[in-house]
């Protein structure tokens, strides 16, 4: 047997465990309604008992970024809480998140509504200086939780 042939038939059976372990947990799509034309992605993917959130804006009801951080913080962990409760999950079953900021001197205004809503133990996180964020935002959080089944 050729290296070829032998490298052929090791693809061939990762991609079969990969299928075989995708049909086991199964996927399912989460999406929140929103007042917004829905974008080309879901909101989140289940994925046995982990659920991959999407990126969430904190867009007001006519689809404005909030006059100050700490609104806009509110509304945008109240859009991943949502995602996570469609899913079954709350805040408490994150694991991971990430936070994208257009400017990193609002760091304190995160923080400041990031404890109000959260609980200890916090997840892992990244507070990330990305640069211009689409529709102006200023944050934009996108994380991983885990939910053990029952």
């Amino acid at each position: 047997m050729s290296i070829q042939s032998a490298l052929r038939m090791v693809c061939a059976g990762v991609f079969l465990m990969t299928a075989v372990a995708a049909q086991e947990t199964g996927k399912k799509h989460i999406n929140v309604p929103t007042q917004r034309q829905k974008p080309p992605f879901s909101d989140a993917v289940l994925v046995g008992e982990t659920l991959y959130l999407s990126g969430h804006i904190g867009l007001d009801e006519n689809n404005k970024v909030p006059a100050t951080a700490e609104a806009e913080a509110r509304l945008v962990l109240k859009r991943f809480e949502a995602t996570l409760k469609a899913a079954g999950m709350g805040l408490e079953d994150l694991v991971q998140v990430q936070v994208f900021c257009s400017d990193v001197s609002q760091f304190d205004a995160w923080n400041k509504v990031y404890r109000e809503v959260m609980k200890e133990p916090y997840p892992a996180r990244a507070f990330i200086g990305s640069g211009k964020l689409l529709f102006d935002a200023r944050f934009e959080i996108q994380g991983i939780a885990y939910k053990k089944k029952k």
